[in-house]
Protein backbone atom coordinates (compact mmCIF):
# COMPACT_ATOMS: atom_id res chain seq x y z
CA UNK A 1 0.00 0.00 0.00
CA UNK A 2 1.25 3.53 -0.71
CA UNK A 3 2.43 5.89 2.01
CA UNK A 4 -0.11 8.56 2.99
CA UNK A 5 2.13 11.50 2.20
CA UNK A 6 0.95 14.84 0.84
CA UNK A 7 2.56 14.14 -2.54
CA UNK A 8 0.90 10.71 -2.83
CA UNK A 9 -2.51 12.05 -1.79
CA UNK A 10 -2.20 14.83 -4.37
CA UNK A 11 -1.32 12.27 -7.04
CA UNK A 12 -4.26 10.08 -5.95
CA UNK A 13 -6.82 12.91 -6.10
CA UNK A 14 -5.49 14.24 -9.43
CA UNK A 15 -5.35 10.79 -11.02
CA UNK A 16 -8.82 9.86 -9.73
CA UNK A 17 -10.27 13.02 -11.26
CA UNK A 18 -8.47 12.34 -14.54
CA UNK A 19 -9.59 8.70 -14.67
CA UNK A 20 -13.18 9.75 -13.96
CA UNK A 21 -13.08 12.27 -16.82
CA UNK A 22 -11.52 9.68 -19.15
CA UNK A 23 -14.29 7.26 -18.14
CA UNK A 24 -17.03 9.57 -19.40
CA UNK A 25 -16.61 8.42 -23.00
CA UNK A 26 -16.77 4.82 -21.79
CA UNK A 27 -20.04 5.49 -19.94
CA UNK A 28 -21.56 7.26 -22.96
CA UNK A 29 -20.66 4.38 -25.27
CA UNK A 30 -22.00 1.74 -22.89
CA UNK A 31 -25.18 3.77 -22.23
CA UNK A 32 -25.97 3.98 -25.94
CA UNK A 33 -25.21 0.31 -26.55
CA UNK A 34 -27.26 -1.11 -23.68
CA UNK A 35 -30.26 0.96 -24.78
CA UNK A 36 -30.61 -1.56 -27.63
CA UNK A 37 -31.05 -4.40 -25.12
CA UNK A 38 -34.25 -5.51 -23.38
CA UNK A 39 -34.94 -3.37 -20.32
CA UNK A 40 -34.38 -6.26 -17.89
CA UNK A 41 -30.82 -6.83 -19.18
CA UNK A 42 -29.60 -3.24 -19.36
CA UNK A 43 -28.42 -2.70 -15.78
CA UNK A 44 -26.67 -6.07 -15.67
CA UNK A 45 -24.80 -5.62 -18.97
CA UNK A 46 -23.90 -2.01 -18.12
CA UNK A 47 -22.39 -3.03 -14.76
CA UNK A 48 -20.55 -5.96 -16.34
CA UNK A 49 -19.14 -3.64 -19.02
CA UNK A 50 -17.84 -1.13 -16.46
CA UNK A 51 -16.43 -3.93 -14.28
CA UNK A 52 -14.64 -5.38 -17.31
CA UNK A 53 -13.13 -1.94 -17.96
CA UNK A 54 -11.72 -1.89 -14.41
CA UNK A 55 -10.38 -5.45 -14.72
CA UNK A 56 -8.67 -4.67 -18.04
CA UNK A 57 -7.11 -1.50 -16.61
CA UNK A 58 -5.67 -3.35 -13.60
CA UNK A 59 -4.33 -6.18 -15.80
CA UNK A 60 -2.67 -3.63 -18.09
CA UNK A 61 -1.18 -1.80 -15.10
CA UNK A 62 0.53 -4.95 -13.91
CA UNK A 63 1.72 -5.58 -17.48
CA UNK A 64 3.34 -2.17 -17.73
CA UNK A 65 6.56 -3.53 -19.23
CA UNK A 66 4.49 -5.05 -22.07
CA UNK A 67 2.60 -1.76 -22.47
CA UNK A 68 5.89 0.03 -23.03
CA UNK A 69 6.83 -2.41 -25.82
CA UNK A 70 3.65 -1.39 -27.67
CA UNK A 71 5.31 1.94 -28.39
CA UNK A 72 8.11 0.29 -30.37
CA UNK A 73 7.77 0.59 -34.18
CA UNK A 74 6.50 -2.52 -35.96
CA UNK A 75 6.53 -1.41 -39.60
CA UNK A 76 6.61 1.69 -41.77
CA UNK A 77 4.00 2.71 -44.34
CA UNK A 78 4.16 5.79 -46.56
CA UNK A 79 6.89 7.31 -44.44
CA UNK A 80 5.12 6.74 -41.13
CA UNK A 81 6.06 4.07 -38.59
CA UNK A 82 3.28 2.20 -36.78
CA UNK A 83 3.56 0.66 -33.31
CA UNK A 84 1.26 -1.82 -31.59
CA UNK A 85 -0.33 1.05 -29.67
CA UNK A 86 -0.96 2.94 -32.93
CA UNK A 87 -2.72 -0.08 -34.44
CA UNK A 88 -4.92 -0.55 -31.35
CA UNK A 89 -5.90 3.14 -31.31
CA UNK A 90 -6.45 3.16 -35.07
CA UNK A 91 -8.65 0.05 -34.98
CA UNK A 92 -10.61 1.30 -31.98
CA UNK A 93 -11.10 4.73 -33.55
CA UNK A 94 -12.38 3.25 -36.82
CA UNK A 95 -14.72 0.94 -34.90
CA UNK A 96 -16.03 3.88 -32.89
CA UNK A 97 -16.53 6.00 -36.01
CA UNK A 98 -18.44 3.19 -37.71
CA UNK A 99 -20.56 2.37 -34.66
CA UNK A 100 -21.43 6.00 -33.90
CA UNK A 101 -22.30 6.67 -37.55
CA UNK A 102 -24.56 3.60 -37.64
CA UNK A 103 -26.31 4.64 -34.42
CA UNK A 104 -26.85 8.22 -35.64
CA UNK A 105 -28.29 6.88 -38.90
CA UNK A 106 -30.52 4.51 -36.95
CA UNK A 107 -31.82 7.34 -34.75
CA UNK A 108 -32.21 10.03 -37.41
CA UNK A 109 -33.46 8.08 -40.45
CA UNK A 110 -36.93 6.61 -40.35
CA UNK A 111 -40.11 6.28 -42.32
CA UNK A 112 -42.78 8.59 -40.84
CA UNK A 113 -45.45 6.46 -42.51
CA UNK A 114 -44.62 3.41 -40.39
CA UNK A 115 -47.44 2.66 -37.96
CA UNK A 116 -46.76 2.40 -34.27
CA UNK A 117 -47.18 -1.37 -34.03
CA UNK A 118 -44.88 -1.86 -37.05
CA UNK A 119 -42.25 0.42 -35.49
CA UNK A 120 -42.39 -1.57 -32.26
CA UNK A 121 -42.03 -4.81 -34.22
CA UNK A 122 -39.00 -3.45 -36.10
CA UNK A 123 -37.48 -2.21 -32.85
CA UNK A 124 -37.77 -5.68 -31.36
CA UNK A 125 -36.10 -7.17 -34.44
CA UNK A 126 -33.17 -4.77 -33.99
CA UNK A 127 -32.66 -5.67 -30.34
CA UNK A 128 -29.16 -7.07 -30.05
CA UNK A 129 -28.13 -9.99 -27.89
CA UNK A 130 -26.34 -9.33 -24.56
CA UNK A 131 -23.36 -11.36 -25.80
CA UNK A 132 -22.95 -9.17 -28.88
CA UNK A 133 -23.19 -6.01 -26.77
CA UNK A 134 -20.59 -7.30 -24.31
CA UNK A 135 -18.24 -8.12 -27.19
CA UNK A 136 -18.53 -4.56 -28.53
CA UNK A 137 -18.12 -3.08 -25.06
CA UNK A 138 -15.03 -5.25 -24.51
CA UNK A 139 -13.39 -3.97 -27.72
CA UNK A 140 -13.78 -0.34 -26.67
CA UNK A 141 -12.88 -1.12 -23.05
CA UNK A 142 -9.50 -2.35 -24.29
CA UNK A 143 -8.92 0.80 -26.36
CA UNK A 144 -10.04 3.21 -23.63
CA UNK A 145 -8.16 1.25 -20.97
CA UNK A 146 -4.90 1.43 -22.92
CA UNK A 147 -5.23 5.20 -23.13
CA UNK A 148 -6.21 5.41 -19.46
CA UNK A 149 -3.28 3.31 -18.25
CA UNK A 150 -0.72 5.25 -20.31
CA UNK A 151 -2.13 8.47 -18.80
CA UNK A 152 -1.95 6.98 -15.29
CA UNK A 153 1.67 5.91 -15.74
CA UNK A 154 2.57 9.44 -16.78
CA UNK A 155 0.89 10.97 -13.69
CA UNK A 156 1.91 8.63 -10.85
CA UNK A 157 4.97 6.62 -9.89
CA UNK A 158 3.41 3.89 -7.77
CA UNK A 159 1.15 1.17 -9.12
CA UNK A 160 -0.76 1.10 -5.81
CA UNK A 161 -1.79 4.74 -6.32
CA UNK A 162 -2.93 3.96 -9.88
CA UNK A 163 -4.99 0.95 -8.76
CA UNK A 164 -6.70 2.86 -5.92
CA UNK A 165 -7.45 5.80 -8.24
CA UNK A 166 -8.97 3.46 -10.84
CA UNK A 167 -11.04 1.67 -8.18
CA UNK A 168 -12.44 4.98 -6.92
CA UNK A 169 -13.18 6.25 -10.45
CA UNK A 170 -14.91 2.97 -11.35
CA UNK A 171 -17.11 3.17 -8.23
CA UNK A 172 -18.10 6.69 -9.33
CA UNK A 173 -18.84 5.33 -12.81
CA UNK A 174 -20.95 2.46 -11.45
CA UNK A 175 -22.97 4.83 -9.26
CA UNK A 176 -23.53 7.43 -11.98
CA UNK A 177 -23.85 5.19 -15.07
CA UNK A 178 -27.53 4.39 -14.50
CA UNK A 179 -28.53 8.04 -14.13
CA UNK A 180 -26.45 9.07 -17.14
CA UNK A 181 -27.95 6.25 -19.23
CA UNK A 182 -31.54 7.13 -18.32
CA UNK A 183 -30.91 10.85 -18.91
CA UNK A 184 -29.39 10.17 -22.35
CA UNK A 185 -32.25 7.82 -23.23
CA UNK A 186 -34.97 10.29 -22.16
CA UNK A 187 -33.63 13.15 -24.27
CA UNK A 188 -33.18 12.44 -28.01
CA UNK A 189 -31.11 15.59 -28.60
CA UNK A 190 -28.69 14.60 -25.82
CA UNK A 191 -28.42 11.13 -27.37
CA UNK A 192 -27.46 12.59 -30.77
CA UNK A 193 -25.00 14.91 -29.02
CA UNK A 194 -23.51 11.93 -27.15
CA UNK A 195 -23.12 10.03 -30.43
CA UNK A 196 -21.43 13.11 -31.90
CA UNK A 197 -19.03 13.05 -28.95
CA UNK A 198 -18.20 9.45 -29.82
CA UNK A 199 -17.50 10.50 -33.41
CA UNK A 200 -15.17 13.19 -32.08
CA UNK A 201 -13.38 10.69 -29.84
CA UNK A 202 -13.13 8.26 -32.78
CA UNK A 203 -11.49 10.95 -34.91
CA UNK A 204 -9.05 11.65 -32.06
CA UNK A 205 -8.15 7.97 -31.73
CA UNK A 206 -7.59 7.63 -35.48
CA UNK A 207 -5.42 10.77 -35.47
CA UNK A 208 -3.41 9.41 -32.52
CA UNK A 209 -2.99 6.11 -34.32
CA UNK A 210 -1.69 7.97 -37.39
CA UNK A 211 0.88 9.81 -35.28
CA UNK A 212 -0.86 13.19 -34.91
CA UNK A 213 -1.25 14.31 -31.30
CA UNK A 214 -4.47 16.09 -30.34
CA UNK A 215 -4.67 17.50 -26.83
CA UNK A 216 -7.54 15.89 -24.94
CA UNK A 217 -8.16 19.24 -23.27
CA UNK A 218 -9.54 20.60 -26.54
CA UNK A 219 -11.76 17.54 -26.99
CA UNK A 220 -13.23 17.67 -23.51
CA UNK A 221 -13.68 21.45 -23.65
CA UNK A 222 -15.64 21.08 -26.90
CA UNK A 223 -17.77 18.35 -25.31
CA UNK A 224 -18.42 20.39 -22.15
CA UNK A 225 -19.27 23.53 -24.17
CA UNK A 226 -21.67 21.66 -26.48
CA UNK A 227 -23.35 19.94 -23.54
CA UNK A 228 -23.77 23.25 -21.69
CA UNK A 229 -25.38 24.88 -24.74
CA UNK A 230 -27.76 21.93 -25.19
CA UNK A 231 -28.74 21.95 -21.50
CA UNK A 232 -29.51 25.67 -21.80
CA UNK A 233 -31.60 24.93 -24.91
CA UNK A 234 -33.50 22.21 -23.04
CA UNK A 235 -34.20 24.60 -20.15
CA UNK A 236 -35.32 27.30 -22.59
CA UNK A 237 -37.67 24.94 -24.45
CA UNK A 238 -39.14 23.66 -21.19
CA UNK A 239 -39.67 27.19 -19.88
CA UNK A 240 -41.31 28.40 -23.09
CA UNK A 241 -43.64 25.48 -23.77
CA UNK A 242 -47.10 27.04 -24.21
CA UNK A 243 -49.59 26.00 -21.58
CA UNK A 244 -52.42 23.80 -22.88
CA UNK A 245 -55.60 25.73 -23.46
CA UNK A 246 -59.00 24.33 -22.64
CA UNK A 247 -61.81 24.05 -25.14
CA UNK A 248 -65.19 25.65 -24.64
Amino acid sequence: MFELSAANLTSLVTLTAMETVLGIDNIIFIAILVARLPAESQNKIRNIGISLALLIRIILLFSISWIMTLKEPLFALMGHTFSGRDLILLGGGLFLLGKATFEIHHKVEGDPQIHLHEAEHMDKKHKASPGMMLAQILVLDIVFSLDSVITAVGMANQISIMVVAMLISMVIMLVSAGKISSFVERHPTIKILALSFLLLIGVMLVAEGMGAHISKGYIYFAMAFSLTVELLNMRYRKKNVPAPTGTL
